[in-house]
This record gives structure tokens, sequence and C-alpha cells, in this order.
């Protein structure tokens, strides 16, 4: 059975001179010529931010991940969802973090395995702040924070501005 999976690549801040060889990496991965779509990233001026839908197999996505970490200035996030055969996935990558990986529910939500779980309680057993810590730690708290400012540019760029008239 030939399954097939489908997700998203953000690209959310690259230096200008960066593009053309993440459209290559993006393209050499998925087997054909990729063009982005471009545009400015409001959080960091000099940086540019774009997105795009990809289908392929499942582990495409830690594919993409792996070749868009060697490009240490690169902030971006990569999806994939799930088959009836295999977990989704995101991946998170901001140049002063590094590379985040989680398990990704099919509405988009991040699930931690039981054995993480039980190792966060047993290593924080006491201590209610540290575990808070540890269990932020597995969902990646600290990406989030990071990019979120970088998602609100999409998020700014889709936003149909209204004139007053009159």
């Amino acid at each position: 059975m030939n399954t097939k999976t489908g997700g998203v690549v953000f690209i959310h801040s690259a230096p200008a001179a960066l593009r053309p060889h993440v459209e290559w990496a993006i393209g050499s991965c998925l087997g054909t010529p990729v063009r982005m779509s471009w545009a400015e990233q409001p959080a960091q001026p000099g940086q540019w931010r774009a997105e795009l839908t990809w289908r392929g197999r499942p582990d495409t996505s830690a594919r993409l991940a792996s070749l868009l970490n060697r490009f240490p200035d690169l902030r971006f996030e990569v999806t994939e969802d799930p088959t009836a055969r295999s977990e989704g996935r995101r991946y998170s990558r901001t140049p002063e973090l590094g590379l985040f990986s989680a398990d990704a529910a099919a509405n988009g939500d991040l699930m931690v395995r039981e054995d993480r779980l039980r190792q966060a309680v047993t290593a924080c057993q006491g201590r209610p702040d540290a575990l808070i810590g540890a269990l932020a730690d597995l969902l990646g708290q600290a990406w989030d924070d990071e990019l979120e400012p970088y998602r609100q540019g999409a998020a700014i760029e889709a936003t149909p501005w209204l004139r007053r008239v009159g």
C-alpha cells in the first residue's frame, strides 16, 4: 500500500541570500522544483518568510527538517499529518534553541508518550515547579515562545485591512 501524507513547511525567517538554497533543499527532498512566495518578516526586518504545502510519504517531514536544519540562520516549522499507519509530527527550529520534534495529533496538539511523562514525574517527585518546567520542555514551550512573534507575521499578512469611508 502506497500511503501518502501531507504537511506544511513554514519558513519563519530567512536571510535573503538563503532563499534559493532553501527552495533547492525542499525541492530536492520532494523530488520537484519549488518556488516559494516570499514576504518580508515584520518581526525581524531584513528577514523573509514563506510557507509551502507538501504531499509525500510518511517521514517526509523528518527529511525536510533534517535538510533545513543545516541552515544555522533559519527559523522554521515543518508539520506532517498523521495517517492510519503513522503519527503526525511537528519540527520547530530556531538558531538559538536548535531543533525540537514531537508527535502531533490530527488537530495539531502535541502528544507526549507515556514513558517520557513517567520519567518527568519520577525526576521531579515532590517538586511541582520542576514538573511544570519538565512538561514545558516536553511540549517545546521555549520554541513556541520564540517562534510566536514570527508566526504573527503570517497572520498580519493575511488580515484584510478595512478603510473607513465617509
